[in-house]
């Protein structure tokens, strides 16, 4: 994966779940806010995505909810807490245009991964609708006839 200018970005973690559960209709690149040590503990690639999810406030704020980041080893007394909210840097029109689409038709944000992108770690979120149990079993039954029609034709 790389950036439009070329440069390697480099993926800290994904959250492999989030696409299974929902129907990502949208993406977009988010800033995060950090303190030093879970910057540093992110680099290291110690990062859960567990019950993660994106929360509008009132202000036009998007909160980043139950990122889990381990604490650094070599912080010290400057340790940060592991489960704490973490404010993502967006444009005004664009947390107005995802919390109206959130609002209205019911879909939820979630974090789809971090990554490093020019020194700097970004967040792809994504706009999604959860999916059904019979919707994830028909997209199961696709990818083994996808997969299927795939050694037929390899075979000939």
């Amino acid at each position: 994966m790389s950036s439009k200018s070329g440069e390697p970005v480099k993926v800290i973690a994904s959250n492999k779940k989030a696409r299974h559960l929902y129907e990502i209709l949208g993406t977009m690149e988010a800033g995060i806010s950090l303190m030093g040590s879970e910057v540093k503990s992110l680099k290291a690639g110690k990062a859960s995505f567990k019950d993660c999810y994106v929360q509008f406030t009132g202000n036009f704020e998007a909160i980043l909810k139950g990122l889990h980041v381990n604490p650094y080893e070599n912080a010290g007394y400057a340790q940060h807490e592991p489960e704490r909210d973490r404010k993502l840097l967006l444009h005004d029109h664009e947390i107005r245009a995802w919390k109206a689409k959130v609002e209205q038709k019911g879909l939820t944000v979630v974090p789809l991964k971090i990554y490093l992108k020019r020194g700097k770690i970004k967040v792809e979120i994504g706009l999604g609708r959860g999916k059904n149990v019979h919707d994830k079993k028909n997209v199961l039954k696709e990818r083994d006839l996808e997969r299927e029609a795939q050694r037929e034709r390899e075979r000939y």
